[in-house]
């Protein structure tokens, strides 16, 4: 699947972009050029040698606060994807084979957290358990996880009629072993496509709870309480939330690309696709002049 997402541009450009975002998150703090603490009196100034994009209203530098901050953001949104993987994909899949009761129970708590507003949510568990980042996402990941419940059910319930899952079935397979050796591989396309979209929503959530203030305690850095800080100040710098700005939406977007990528090339769509490139590849096969001097 790797090598199919990458032959399309968009799984190429959304690669590049995740990674350069994941270096910032692992190199970030080791690549800002100040400490992103330090205070000065050189407060709201504009781009300069020193200091790429100008200091806030504290003298801190910003660039460094930017690199510092990405391991957050970057951390947070992953809590998400992984949790909600997790907790709902798991249970998606075992609802098919454990009984209407198990069934019955776990379609009636993901249709209850679809209903409940993860965003006020996370806020509320935060205001009890304290103003950590962790418990948040790990809420939020719950939250997240009736999409992968839905998408792991329905991709199960598409193979566990199969013949062969049957046959598996009749001869005294654990639903482990069926699971690991048939289910598994046919779910992973949907389930992918649902990872990439859900770390997107990661960074949005990380993003909005650390705007807001929560989860991450001041000073440390990250993008929402960077965004948050230039905001009240943009009278003295009108271009400063551009940075983090654009940081999050390439990063919502570009996860979002890569979702978009593994849809067109998995099941039907990817067959269809390889299909199509390779009968243009014969047609320009045909087309192509034979060298002069002999035949191709």
């Amino acid at each position: 699947m790797v090598r199919r997402v990458l032959s399309l541009s968009s799984g190429r450009i959304a690669a590049v972009v995740l990674t350069v975002i994941a270096l910032l998150a692992l190199l970030g703090p080791w690549l800002a050029p100040h400490d992103p603490l330090a205070t000065s009196d050189n407060t709201l100034a504009a781009a300069s040698g020193p200091h790429w994009l100008g200091t806030d209203y504290l003298g801190r530098d910003v660039l460094s606060r930017l690199l510092d901050g990405s391991r957050v953001s970057v951390l947070g949104s992953l809590e998400v994807a992984l949790t909600a993987l997790v907790v709902g994909a798991v249970p998606g899949i075992l609802s098919v084979y454990w009984g209407r009761v198990f069934e019955w129970t776990t379609l009636r708590l993901a249709d209850t957290l679809v209903a409940l507003p993860f965003l006020l949510f996370a806020v509320a568990v935060v205001a009890l358990l304290g103003n950590g980042l962790t418990q948040a996402m790990l809420v939020t990941g719950v939250l997240v996880s009736p999409l992968f419940y839905r998408v792991a059910r329905a991709a199960t319930l598409a193979v566990a009629r199969s013949p062969y899952v049957e046959a598996a079935l009749v001869s005294g397979a654990s639903t482990g072993w069926i699971v690991r050796r048939h289910v598994w591989g046919k779910i992973l396309p949907p389930v992918a496509v649902a990872l990439a979209q859900t770390i997107g929503v990661g960074f949005v959530i990380v993003s909005s709870l650390t705007f807001l203030g929560i989860g991450v305690q001041p000073p440390a850095p990250t993008w929402g309480g960077l965004l948050a800080s230039d905001l009240g100040y943009l009278s003295h710098r009108p271009w400063a939330p551009v940075a983090p700005a654009l940081l999050i939406m390439a990063t919502v977007w570009a996860s979002n690309l890569l979702a978009d990528a593994i849809r067109d090339v998995s099941g039907e769509a990817g067959r269809a696709l390889l299909d199509r490139r390779g009968a243009r590849a014969d047609r320009l096969d045909k087309t192509d002049p034979a060298p002069a001097g002999g035949a191709r």
